[in-house]
């Protein structure tokens, strides 16, 4: 009941900020998720014996998140009118700057140690993890990209995969996906989320984007495999470090990383799709 609760409140806001506000509050949005997936991920690596800084860690994923948006917005202008080319070029000096300020806070520290390379390679590795999937995302609900409809059928192919990963694999699993990282997992559940979500993308896409059937069946598939891979990937962090939930942050659903983890790998795929092959 506490599961189904926190859908029903989570949902109306989700759904809320990216069809009837602006497409800057859905940057808002995948803003304060990439934040909160951040500190989550802090945690697992903290239980692993990996330090990442929060401050430089943190805006390192808030920063990347930006940038990615910004490569979809309108070019930047100078005060006299002058463009001076897409904001998002910024992107890769954040990544620079990332790698820098994580190597020289390793060396400021003066210790050669074994966990160094661990430390700073998890400093930066939730900059790509977090922040260019869920940019993307957002990068998605502009107009001149997609709009609120083609994000939400992202939603909607997700939502349907994972629910027939779920019955599927109660109804009919025998066999195992990848017992040592998710023990419930069934292959014949993951091929029911795949079969549904493909299905799922090739019926509601054909009344958005122009391209032809096999393309959305191939779409819509591949967006499903991710999906299941971003779970599993996100589970073996999880099962690495000893933890069952990366917090208890949404009640019935564990926290922001484990509600998002399907879309950090399904996401680029989609936006590719949407920016550069929606013919």
């Amino acid at each position: 009941m506490t599961r189904v609760l926190s859908a029903l409140v989570l949902l109306p806001v989700v759904v809320g900020t990216i069809f009837f506000l602006p497409a800057e509050a859905t940057l808002v949005l995948a803003l304060i998720a990439a934040v909160l997936a951040f500190f989550e991920y802090r945690g697992i690596a903290a239980a692993l014996g990996v330090a990442v800084p929060g401050l430089i860690g943190a805006s390192g994923v808030v920063l990347t998140c930006y940038a990615t948006w910004a490569s979809d917005d309108l070019p930047g202008r100078l005060a006299d009118g002058t463009r001076f080319g897409p904001i998002g070029s910024s992107l890769h000096l954040v990544l620079l700057s990332l790698l820098i300020v994580a190597g020289a806070l390793s060396v400021a520290r003066g210790r050669p140690a074994p966990g160094v390379l661990a430390d700073v390679a998890a400093t930066v590795f939730p900059a790509i993890y977090l922040g260019l999937p869920l940019g993307a995302l957002a990068a998605i609900r502009l107009d001149w990209v997609g709009g609120p409809e083609v994000i939400l059928l992202l939603m909607l192919v997700i939502v349907i995969s994972d629910s027939a990963q779920y019955y599927c694999g109660r109804a009919f699993g025998r066999r195992k996906l990848s017992p040592a990282i998710s023990p419930k997992k069934t292959v014949e559940g993951a091929i029911g989320g795949v079969v549904f979500g493909t299905l799922a993308m090739t019926i509601a896409g054909h009344y958005i984007f122009r391209s032809p059937m096999w393309m959305l069946a191939l779409l819509g598939g591949a967006i499903s495999l991710l999906g299941i891979v971003g779970d599993l990937f996100e589970s073996l962090l999880k099962r690495s470090a000893g933890v069952k939930d990366s917090s208890n942050l949404i009640p019935g659903h564990g926290g922001v990383l484990d509600r998002i983890d399907s879309w950090l790998f399904a996401a680029p795929v989609y936006y590719v799709f949407v920016r550069f092959l929606n013919w």
